[in-house]
């Protein structure tokens, strides 16, 4: 049979309709998952920052294992370098350095003393978009960790400390401080197993006597976005202070966990939660408080 002209135009234009109905459908389904890719405001969102995670005292990178591999597992990239433990002058200079490499947005994590590294360490780099604080110290401008743990009744983890003199190469002389090794986990690490805290006791990296009395000469947490982990059975830092420091820093998220000073190593899902909500406010633009 033939098709006159105008019929097989019809046809044509119903084609065509199908098709641009067809595609229509498949639009609206895929437009749920365009929606999640983007931020409130339907935009793709920001770089994914990496994680730079900051060890404190009597600690090395390792301890950070845990929270690495988890964040990896998220898809993002993270850096624990090393904390020289010699004083705020020389890590914060020291870590200052190592974040001037890094290109891109970055989250900064410290660890108890390592809280005090990256305040200072973060002044002035515009990079550095959120700080996250884990059972850990954030003196201000002109404070050091003993005039603002003060404050506050000591933790039992300054009646377990020994001092040990050092001798340099140029003949200067310092004192490191440990924590004594049977008191280790109790002070310490009392939710880890026996185990764990016989070996963090024998390979503990001490910390120079100095860096107790060290003032802050900037503190980054007063106009960057803060996130705070309290360990509520900490007995190396009161957890008073903690909270304190929290509040003081206007913290858009507290989290509160049951735990020992420790929680990067005995809990490092929760630690990895705070860490990455951290990042996903900065990635979506988010300014809630809680």
């Amino acid at each position: 049979m033939r098709i006159s002209r105008k019929s097989r135009r019809t046809v044509h234009i119903a084609r065509w309709g199908a098709a641009l109905l067809a595609l229509s459908g498949a639009t609206s389904v895929l437009a749920p998952d365009t929606a999640r890719a983007g931020g409130p405001s339907g935009d793709p969102g920001r770089a994914k920052p990496t994680i730079v995670l900051v060890h404190g005292a009597f600690a090395d990178a390792s301890s950070w294992n845990g929270v690495v591999e988890r964040l990896q597992q998220n898809g993002y990239t993270v850096a624990a370098p090393a904390n020289p433990l010699r004083g705020i002058p020389e890590d914060s200079t020291y870590l200052a350095s190592f974040l001037k490499s890094i290109t891109g947005p970055v989250v900064l994590v410290g660890h108890s003393y390592g809280g005090e590294v990256i305040s200072q360490a973060a002044v002035g780099n515009d990079n550095v978009k959120a700080l996250v604080y884990i059972n850990a110290i954030m003196p201000d401008t002109g404070e050091s960790f003993t005039s603002l743990s003060a404050k506050f009744a000591p933790a039992p983890l300054t009646k377990a400390l020994k001092q040990v003199p050092f001798r340099n190469g140029d003949r200067s002389t310092g004192t490191d401080v440990y924590v004594q090794p049977d008191l280790l986990r109790r002070v310490f690490a009392a939710d880890l197993p026996t185990s764990r805290t016989a070996v963090l006791a024998a390979t503990q990296r001490p910390i120079a006597l100095s860096a107790f009395t060290d003032k802050l000469t900037g503190a980054a947490w007063r106009n960057k976005p803060v996130y705070v982990l309290v360990g509520k059975q900490d007995q190396a830092i009161n957890p008073d202070l903690e909270r304190f420091e929290a509040k003081r820093a206007n913290a858009r998220k507290t989290v509160q966990i049951d735990s020992s000073h420790v929680s990067l190593v005995s809990h490092p899902q929760a630690v990895k939660d705070l860490i990455t909500e951290a990042a996903e406010d900065y990635i979506w633009g988010t300014t809630k408080k809680s």
